[in-house]
């Protein structure tokens, strides 16, 4: 096959995505993170005991309950099918949870306010600090590699992911600040290469706090615009393709998304949003 005609091909691929709705866990706790691990999707939900809950990925069976020691408060999580591992953030004690592949569970600290996490291509964890404008790289082990500190003008960073390239897709803005968008960096962190959105609003170009990202081998990302209730497909140059989950198949306000690449499957997390603070939540899953 041509360069050419695999590009069109990638290009293709991203331009088919269409959302469909294949499965809808019941309502409960609020669900602040979800991915996937093998044959296995896992949530993670606040509470006392049992705050991680593991599924079959094809029948979406409960197969077991899991307790993290010492985990406080959640603000996202992350697999790595390298290490066999699940990572989440905890923002109450500033700190990074490890779930082994055998279950032993560790944690390591961040020393600033952990918001999104993911795992690169080098099986090493990046860690977001939205109040300190910060991309964090860990070791499995929680050494810190590096530390990346963002330009002025991205107030309020959520998540970021970094492409085989070494540059940083990253999503930023709150509901209170004027610009809200979707970049692509550098790999130090410091240049905007390109972006999409600017001033928040609902338009098509626009959000209304872009907070969690996921994306494809194609490098197509998905985002979920929390305010404006949708999930918003680009282009691996960060050109709106369309709007990829909208409004009227979701219950509340989504929180998280993850993407299993392998089966194709997006999975949404819904909260409900009450009084200052998400009191119930679900998980819908879409084909794309």
């Amino acid at each position: 096959m041509s360069k050419i005609a695999r590009l069109v091909l990638r290009w293709t691929s991203c331009l088919c995505a269409v959302g469909q709705v294949v499965h809808t866990w019941p309502e409960g706790p609020p669900v602040c993170g979800v991915t996937t691990l093998d044959d296995e999707v896992v949530l993670v939900r606040p509470g006392g005991h049992d705050q991680v809950e593991v599924y079959d990925v094809i029948t979406y069976r409960l197969r077991r309950r899991l307790t993290v020691p010492n985990l406080r408060a959640f603000n996202d999580m992350a697999t790595c099918k390298h290490y066999r591992s699940v990572y989440i953030s905890d923002h109450f004690i500033d700190c990074v949870h490890r779930l082994g592949s055998k279950g032993a569970a560790t944690q390591w600290p961040v020393r600033d306010k952990p918001g999104g996490i993911s795992v690169n291509k080098a099986h090493q964890v990046i860690v977001v600090c939205p109040f300190v404008r910060k991309i964090k790289e860990f070791s499995t082990h929680g050494e810190l590699l590096r530390e990346l500190t963002l330009a002025d003008d991205f107030i309020h960073p959520w998540h970021a992911i970094q492409l085989t390239s070494g540059q940083f897709i990253v999503c930023h803005g709150g509901i209170g600040d004027a610009i809200n968008r979707v970049c692509t960096i550098s790999a130090n962190g410091r240049k905007t290469v390109r972006a999409h959105g600017g001033h928040r609003g609902s338009g098509t170009g626009q959000y209304s706090e872009p907070r969690h990202l996921a994306v494809d081998d194609n490098e197509c990302v998905f985002v979920v615009d929390l305010y404006n209730r949708r999930v918003t497909l680009l282009s691996p140059k960060l050109d709106f393709v369309r709007h990829i989950v909208s409004r009227d198949k979701l219950n509340w306000w989504p929180l998280r998304l993850h993407l299993d690449v392998q089966r194709r499957r997006l999975y949404v997390a819904d909260n409900e949003y009450e009084d200052g603070e998400f009191t119930a939540g679900r998980v819908v899953v879409f084909s794309v």
